[in-house]
């Protein structure tokens, strides 16, 4: 079998009798647009996170914008946002007159650096964004004492860490995405919890501003064909909340079996000094949307890659350009961190269905690596 980064006809063979009912379901119904799985859908995760709302929408970069246009961010206000992430965290900010303010990551779970953060701050900073990347929460303590000391407003950029839980300094635990004024995910397929098109979602406690969200997502109206605000058009399709409701029932065993292939990967690379597995924060879980590892330096990325694709094992790198150097967002600034983790970070195939002699080969090809 072909070895894939994300192995998502695997995955769907395994549940195939109960997606295909829930999408012939939807077609009987003909309830294309705002059916009934969509409330479903969002009662059922909302009951998953433990979080009072939940607002699909049509995608994750879409569950951005509107949670800042919720908030009632002004342009010209400024957001702290990682410099270590997809474009997609940053391009809202920019498209809605904000500005983003970039900073740097810890070298270890390459997520947002709070210190750095606290000096970015200026009289128009309003929000900050921490990004949950590849399947772990920022330090969020952190970030909320932040926040508090300085009245910003906490968006929570969940997309590839929904399952993921957050345990306070007080004991307490909480889902990625539930600890700030709003969290948001994007359900690509290749997501730990994905439908089999674009989807997103938001979240929050605050009901208020659940409801100025869901206006917004709907044209800006609460009465038909009455709009009190500026809003956009982003919905959830019937046929994707239909098929996210059944993955959704096995999102627990999809995260158990990253975290499993990556606890092997781990053992079987740890006296290998060439790859730096990835460190778990003590005050998250890790649902590992990626097993993203950090090369040697020594090491030539794109000669160990160019093998590793000849002997059929297939690999990314995510994230090979800061925010701050690409041409859209140029900007002064120095981010050492980030920038060496654009040069060696390199992530191997993570999936539900990756078989055991699959993983081995993949590591047995990887300790086979000699660089020229």
């Amino acid at each position: 079998m072909k070895i894939q980064m994300v192995d998502l006809h695997g995955q769907y063979l395994k549940i195939k009798k109960d997606v295909d009912q829930a999408i012939q379901g939807v077609i009987d119904s003909t309830a294309f647009i705002n059916g009934g799985e969509v409330k479903e859908f969002a009662q059922e995760l909302a009951e998953y996170l433990n979080v009072k709302h939940v607002i699909p929408c049509a995608n994750g970069t879409d569950a951005l914008q509107v949670a800042f246009m919720a908030l009632g961010l002004k342009p010209g206000d400024e957001v702290i946002v990682p410099v270590f992430t997809y474009v997609a965290t940053a391009e809202v900010i920019a498209l809605l007159g904000l500005k983003p303010v970039m900073v740097d990551v810890h070298p270890d779970t390459f997520n947002i650096d709070v210190d750095q953060a606290r000096s970015k701050i200026s009289a128009n900073t309003k929000a900050i964004v921490p990004v949950h990347l590849f399947g772990q929460c920022a330090d969020m303590d952190a970030v909320m004492e932040l926040a508090n000391e300085f009245n910003l407003f906490v968006v929570e950029d969940t997309a590839q860490a929904i399952g993921s839980v957050y345990t306070s300094k007080d004991g307490s635990t909480t889902s990625a995405g539930c600890i700030g004024h709003f969290g948001t995910t994007s359900f690509f397929p290749s997501k730990n919890l994905g439908c089999f098109g674009d989807g997103g979602a938001i979240f929050t406690n605050d009901s208020d501003l659940a409801e100025q969200a869901r206006v917004i997502c709907n044209h800006g109206q609460r009465i038909k064909y009455h709009h009190s605000i500026i809003g956009v058009n982003s919905r959830l399709d019937t046929l994707q909340a239909a098929i996210l409701r059944v993955k959704l029932r096995h999102l627990d065993s999809y995260c158990a079996a990253r975290q499993e292939l990556a606890a092997f990967y781990d053992e079987a690379l740890k006296n290998d000094d060439r790859f730096a597995t990835p460190v778990r924060s003590a005050q998250s879980t890790h649902v590992f949307h990626q097993y993203t590892m950090k090369l040697r330096e020594d090491i030539n990325r794109a000669e160990l890659q160019e093998y590793l694709r000849q002997n059929g094992v297939p690999s990314m790198v995510y994230y090979p350009v800061p925010l701050n150097e690409q041409e859209a967002f140029a900007s002064d600034g120095n981010y050492p961190v980030s920038k060496n983790l654009c040069e060696r970070v390199l992530s191997i195939p993570m999936s539900t269905e990756v078989t055991p002699e699959q993983r081995n080969y993949i590591v047995e090809t990887l300790t086979n690596f000699i660089q020229s």
